[in-house]
């Protein structure tokens, strides 16, 4: 897409990968013991509810690893399209990306209107 400047949205793309990865370190940071270790750390005398939300806090941080993840692996996948010309098209119909929804997303794939269309089923 020539009428974008790629090396604005490279350096955004650097800037989200870098939060991204960190967001990732300080979950690592956070869960490094078992489940088991956090709730025997905890003085709830291991009450059933107290596991539970220990349990619950767990789950929802692999989540968000997991999300964030596939966060990476996006960013990654837009900075290997920069690097081969073809960052800004839709890889659904091949249209221009409009400009607006990469400031918003800049690891969109597709445009907004193919988006909605597989958003819809």
């Amino acid at each position: 897409m020539a009428n974008v400047d790629t090396e604005r949205f490279r350096t955004l793309l650097l800037e989200e990968r870098k939060r991204a990865e960190g967001a990732l370190r300080h979950l690592h940071e956070e869960n490094s013991g078992s489940i088991e270790d956090e709730a025997e750390g905890e003085t709830f005398d291991n009450h059933l509810g107290d596991v539970a939300t220990v349990t619950f806090d767990r789950e929802m941080d692999y989540s968000l690893e997991d999300n964030t993840g596939h966060v990476l692996a996006a960013i990654d996948e837009a900075l290997k399209r920069i690097d081969e010309g073809t960052f800004g098209t839709c890889a659904r119909c091949g249209k221009p990306i409009a400009e607006e929804r990469l400031e918003a997303m800049p690891h969109a794939t597709k445009c907004i209107d193919c988006k909605r269309l597989e958003e819809r089923g």
